[in-house]
């Protein structure tokens, strides 16, 4: 290895720290700072305590909130997993015009800012008479989570042998039996990614669902939004380390879960 070689391989080593200290550093700082003992935020913190966790117990209106995000979460992400099926085995089998334009329609709302999106939605559901907070929250975490399941499976899909289904048509398989049966199996890694990502872009949403709530359906983001403007205290940061932890307990879940399909079909 010559001097050059070795200087653009330290460059690159200090450049590649760099980027994940400057991502990692607001991470740390967070879950830092909901660990202090002082009602303000304070770092380094002038003892540890558990005192703003203790708090979430009392804080008003936080457990509906994290209930309906998870409920959202749950259910958008389900229901994107179906229609993201139906809609990539169309677009991926099928042998019609506007192909591509409904492709990139599914994933339309991952290219527009979200307060875009958000406003959209609202005028849209006033117009048709959706009054519900509850649906419209719903339809608009469908609208934002179907992008990231479609964009995966039609990534998954152009390289899946469809004469597998097929096969099992002749064997006596329902088209919709055969699905279930083959496809979804050898494609568990991007059902379970784009649900995963789906999932947490649900539960992290605010510039949608701040249009679309209402004094008795609050997310989660925009309950801390309002603690936000009317106490701001570390009990933010100790709701903002619970959602870290969510998002990696979450994520380690599914590489284990790929992991083991892939030993499994291996």
């Amino acid at each position: 290895m010559t001097g050059t070689d070795r200087l653009f391989l330290t460059l690159s080593w200090v450049i590649g720290m760099g980027c994940v200290i400057f991502l990692m550093l607001p991470i740390v700082i967070t879950v830092a700072a909901s660990f202090t003992s002082s009602s303000v935020y304070t770092l380094p913190p002038p003892e540890w305590s558990l005192r703003w966790y203790q708090s979430l117990e009392r804080r008003s209106g936080l457990w509906e909130a994290v209930t309906l995000s998870l409920n959202l979460a749950v259910v958008s992400t389900l229901i994107s997993l179906v229609l993201g099926t139906l809609a990539a085995v169309a677009v991926t089998r099928g042998r019609f015009r506007g192909r591509e334009a409904i492709a990139t329609f599914t994933v339309s709302p991952l290219m527009m800012p979200g307060l875009v999106v958000g406003v959209a939605l609202l005028q849209f559901f006033r117009e048709i008479g959706l009054r519900d907070a509850h649906w419209s929250l719903l339809l608009g975490h469908i609208v934002i989570t179907l992008p990231f399941v479609m964009r995966t499976l039609l990534a998954s899909m152009a390289t899946f042998d469809f004469s597998l289904v097929d096969a099992a048509r002749t064997l006596g398989l329902s088209y919709p039996r055969a699905i279930l049966s083959v496809l979804i199996p050898n494609l568990a890694p991007a059902y379970l990614t784009g649900g995963l990502f789906a999932f947490l872009a649900s539960m992290d949403n605010y510039p949608i669902s701040i249009f679309l709530t209402d004094a008795r359906n609050k997310t989660l983001p925009i309950k801390m939004l309002q603690y936000l403007e009317e106490q701001p205290d570390p009990s933010l940061a100790a709701i903002s380390s619970g959602l870290i932890l969510l998002a990696v307990i979450v994520l380690v879940i599914g590489s284990r879960t790929v992991g083991l399909n892939r030993m499994i079909q291996g």
